[in-house]
């Protein structure tokens, strides 16, 4: 998929010079040099690959970056439209473009986005059983608690969440799991989440909870980035519903989660029974601890 998106020297470069399997991300910021990430470190991208030399750089200029996004809508920015006005694309693959630009609101409401002048490319990797090493502190009694995992961006939460769904799978764990896939990140496609999900895509979190519940009869609810008084509502009325749920949001300390307003309710109400931290400080996935719905440790790094 990436050589359809691309211009073409930029795909040769990569697919003769750098790993695909170690990409994290890449960036197009216009009159900027383009940027790769790799295994965690940053690089310039060059005519002979990676480099740490600015005058080695190839920059990216407004026309490659708004060809790249032409490229990732299949030729139609308005079929992709309702993604680009929350500020992404995600293409078939599963490679995310995240999008800068200029937003065009009526009413306070986004409609479209103009003016593009960056694009960060996120490609997700599968790693198989990163969650195992706290799995059991999520299931108690064939149950599992809800939980929340936080981490600051690109520090593994997606993946964590993937490999937990897969691992409920694997280990026969009779649960109805609804994956509610906002932003098209969780469900790859070619990455396995087991043999006993049900997915919706694209759906606003309280349309997705909301639906789900009443025509799937999930056991399980897993959806990525809570942030917004909608989505804790939506969290709220699962509880109530009796319905389990395991979501994400970014935050990169238990102490500073418990000083975010947006999730006070949650937390008064002790919905989420564990807590999972994670950093990139020894690569995106590293847990640094797993929290009850105290705020006390149950798991130290």
């Amino acid at each position: 998929m990436l050589e359809k998106i691309l211009p073409d020297n930029i795909y040769k470069i990569l697919a003769e010079k750098i790993s695909f399997k170690a990409l994290n991300e890449l960036r197009f910021r216009e009159n900027k040099p383009i940027v790769v990430i790799l295994n965690g470190q940053r690089f310039f991208l060059g005519n002979n690959g990676l480099t740490s030399s600015l005058n080695e750089a190839i920059f990216s200029s407004k026309i490659m970056i708004e060809d790249i996004i032409f490229r990732a809508s299949e030729c139609s920015i308005y079929s992709v439209n309702e993604q680009i006005k929350k500020g992404f694309i995600v293409t078939k693959g599963g490679i995310r473009l995240g999008i800068g630009g200029d937003y065009v609101e009526e009413n306070g409401v986004p409609k479209t986005m103009t003016n593009f002048n960056s694009i960060n490319l996120r490609f997700p990797h599968e790693i198989k059983n990163c969650s195992l090493p706290v799995f059991h502190y999520l299931v108690e009694n064939d149950n599992v608690l809800n939980t929340l995992v936080l981490s600051p961006p690109s520090a593994g939460k997606t993946t964590f969440l993937r490999d937990f769904v897969y691992q409920l799978s694997n280990k026969n764990y009779a649960y109805n799991v609804l994956v509610l896939d906002e932003r098209g990140e969780l469900d790859l496609g070619n990455l396995s989440l087991g043999n006993f999900v049900d997915k919706i895509s694209f759906a606003r979190k309280k349309i997705g909870f909301e639906n789900g519940i009443r025509s799937l009869s999930p056991n399980l609810i897993v959806t990525d980035e809570l942030g917004t008084k909608e989505d804790v509502d939506a969290v709220i009325y699962a509880s109530n519903c009796g319905v389990g749920v395991l979501a994400s949001a970014h935050c990169d300390t238990i102490e500073n989660f418990v000083k975010k307003d947006g999730f006070k309710e949650l937390i008064s109400l002790k919905i989420f029974k564990r807590f999972i931290v994670l950093s990139s400080r020894e690569g995106p996935g590293t847990i640094e601890g797993v929290y009850n719905e105290n705020f006390s440790r149950v798991l130290s790094r």
